[in-house]
């Protein structure tokens, strides 16, 4: 089943798709249809998007490990946040092709968050250390708590909405804080269609800087 809905921007299509169908964000992909602009900027006005329903993605129905590796990358995910201080329960969020997803309940939940998810990040990274010897790699994890990854997307999305008005207004770039390389990917695909602005990343190591370029209109 694929809808289309519309937004002043994408995020508010996505929120409208949300209300309408009833799904979690992770739940469907966006294909971004048109998006309209005017006013004097050529900013964007508009945003049109077709909704299409994941159908690898599986909300779990039993939040319980049900194999050797989920029993492992669970346990050692509650183990780790116990002797960290920081108590958990770890539950399977999503099952997915070559992908598991892992909830933290806990009171602590901004401390294993951390400041920009760095904390969650680290949680994360060790979770998939385990998993991959276990599955030669094969199976990605991903480590949540209080829905902060899609909420973390959404705020960056407006970022990069709000720095490209911006930079188009003021013809000067702008660079934007290290972040870690799944978020300067939205940042980049945000603004990869935007007439006008082009984008690069700055820096060594995992956390980088993304600079939005004003580049002016051709022909």
């Amino acid at each position: 089943m694929n809808q289309e809905f519309e937004g002043r921007t994408e995020k508010e299509a996505i929120e409208t798709a949300i209300e309408a169908l009833g799904l979690e964000r992770d739940e469907f992909d966006v294909e971004i249809l048109e998006t309209e602009k005017g006013g004097i900027f050529n900013l964007q006005k508009k945003v049109r998007i077709r909704v299409h329903l994941n159908q690898d993605i599986v909300t779990a129905g039993n939040e319980d490990p049900e194999n050797d590796l989920e029993h492992a990358v669970v346990d050692f995910v509650r183990n780790m946040t116990e002797k960290m201080g920081y108590p958990s329960e770890v539950k399977v969020k999503f099952r997915e092709a070559g992908k598991i997803g892992l909830r933290l309940d806990t009171p602590h939940s901004n401390i294993l968050i951390g400041k920009k998810g760095k904390n969650l990040d680290a949680i994360q990274l060790l979770a998939n250390v385990i998993a991959g010897r276990l599955d030669d790699g094969g199976t990605r994890v991903v480590v949540d708590a209080e829905n902060y990854r899609q909420r973390r997307e959404e705020s960056l999305i407006r970022l990069a909405q709000q720095v490209g008005d911006q930079v188009m207004q003021s013809h000067k770039s702008k660079l934007l804080e290290p972040m870690n390389p799944f978020e300067r990917r939205l940042i980049h695909t945000t603004l990869n269609d935007v007439a006008g602005i082009t984008t690069k990343s700055e820096g060594e190591g995992l956390y980088k800087q993304v600079r939005v370029i004003y580049r002016g209109f051709e022909g």
